[in-house]
């Protein structure tokens, strides 16, 4: 699987939390992830991983771009609902991506443990993708 990660900075210790309890499952993906969280990712867990820019420079955006592209096969993105975001036009296109392309999306623990537990993880799974 091909699964990006994200987090807010007020969320990139519980984003931190959930990718030091899933590393064995996460360390048989790929990885992306934007600059900042992936820096840290890697230098705290030693995992390889793809990085974009940061968020605030564009790396939502490329992000999004491999989710329209078909690259993507989730994301992981821990958003801060209750900071204002400097950069929150890309954020909502990222999510809007999501939704257009039909990829899953956490935006939370929760979501992010039924996700990766999911025997969908280990099989192929063909997602239904918008008529161009």
């Amino acid at each position: 699987m091909r699964i990006a990660l994200v987090a807010h900075d007020n969320k990139k210790s519980n984003l931190l939390e959930w990718v030091r309890f899933n590393r064995e499952t996460l360390n048989s993906n790929d990885l992306y992830a934007t600059g900042t969280t992936g820096t840290l990712l890697e230098s705290e867990l030693g995992l390889d991983i793809t990085k974009f820019l940061s968020g605030p420079l564009g790396g939502d955006q490329q992000i999004g771009a491999m989710i329209s592209q078909g690259q993507l096969d989730f994301l992981v993105f821990f958003w801060d609902p209750l900071e204002p975001q400097p950069h929150d036009p890309d954020v909502k296109a990222l999510l809007r991506m999501t939704v257009v392309w039909n990829v899953p999306v956490a935006c939370n623990r929760s979501t992010a443990d039924f996700m990766i537990a999911s025997p969908l993880m280990s099989a192929d799974y063909v997602r239904q993708i918008p008529s161009l």
